[in-house]
């Protein structure tokens, strides 16, 4: 299971050496792969779809940057603030989780707007800078926070390998696909909802975090952007929920045709993308790697026959 690990560290590691010297472009894609993984632990391991994720990434960025900006503390404690705010904010969220379906995905989507109404709140300017964003020049360094953000997706793919083979990952699982049966199983359902809504705000408070300190200059529209959860989510969709390699698919493959294709020609970026999405729906529900279990099942079932006819 490790194999995951080693891919990611090929491509971004070694990847900025190499014919893909883009160190700009594999860093939004790192960034996105980890709002990816921290949805799939929600949503993959739930069924919570959070279309408000941005909310803590946004908040992440914020926090680490009011830390850093207004308490001068160093930026490695800054980012660690960044993802504790954000885990703050998901618990005072944690009543939604009584929600579920659309009502769930919709409350979220209204508490990331939210948090970016008081970010950008104008009376906050001394705090915040309002809407008039923010400047973290003095600190930039574009190449520690390139690896503290592959560090972060390595954890992140690292926790979603642990959850795929232990007893809280299939307690997540269980109570996914039947709370009630969960529950009655001696399934601690409020606990184990919890821990996973925390764990996955983490990891966007981190990645905003990071994020802030790699771009150095950004602005509350540009953090509290919807298309960052809705990317996310379509990343995750794509490569399959629940899965390790499934955001590590749609993330590589979605984006790389983002970079494609979406910036020099972005009219035929949205078509490609949309017949994409069309076709998953139809043919794929369950991602791409739903079709490779397909695959092992049925290679699995020949090999079976062929042993019981010898």
């Amino acid at each position: 299971m490790g194999l995951p690990l080693i891919v990611l560290v090929l491509i971004f590691a070694v990847g900025p050496y190499t014919v893909f010297n883009n160190p700009a472009t594999l860093f939004q894609m790192m960034a996105f792969l980890a709002l990816a993984q921290g949805i799939n632990v929600l949503y993959g391991f739930t069924g919570y779809l959070p279309f408000g994720y941005v909310g803590f990434f946004g908040a992440g960025a914020y926090g680490a940057s009011v830390v850093v900006l207004q308490l001068h503390w160093p930026v490695l404690l800054g980012i660690l603030a960044g993802g504790v705010i954000a885990v703050l904010i998901s618990v005072i969220l944690l009543p939604m989780l009584r929600l579920s379906g659309a009502y769930f995905a919709i409350g979220s989507l209204a508490a990331a707007e939210i948090v970016y109404n008081v970010v950008a709140n104008p009376n906050l300017q001394k705090v915040t800078n309002g809407p008039y964003g923010i400047n973290l020049a003095p600190v930039f360094n574009a190449t520690l926070s390139y690896w503290l953000m592959l560090v972060l997706v390595l954890v992140a793919v690292a926790f979603v390998i642990w959850l795929r083979r232990s007893s809280f990952g299939f307690s997540l699982l269980a109570l996914r696909d039947d709370p009630v049966s969960a529950g009655m199983a001696g399934v601690n359902i409020v606990r184990t909802r919890t821990l996973a809504w925390l764990a996955s705000a983490l990891i966007a408070g981190l990645a905003g975090a990071i994020y802030a300190w790699h771009i150095s200059v950004f602005y509350p529209n540009s953090v509290f952007d919807l298309n960052i959860s809705i990317f996310a989510i379509v990343f995750t969709l794509f490569g399959g929920r629940a899965t390790v390699w499934g955001p590590i698919i749609g993330t590589v493959v979605l984006y790389g045709l983002y970079n494609w294709i979406g910036i020099s020609t972005p009219q035929y970026f949205q078509l490609v993308y949309g017949l994409l999405i069309v076709a998953l729906v139809l043919f794929l529900p369950n991602g791409v790697m739903s079709l490779i279990g397909r695959r092992r099942k049925s290679r699995q079932v020949e090999q079976k026959g062929a042993v019981m006819n010898v």
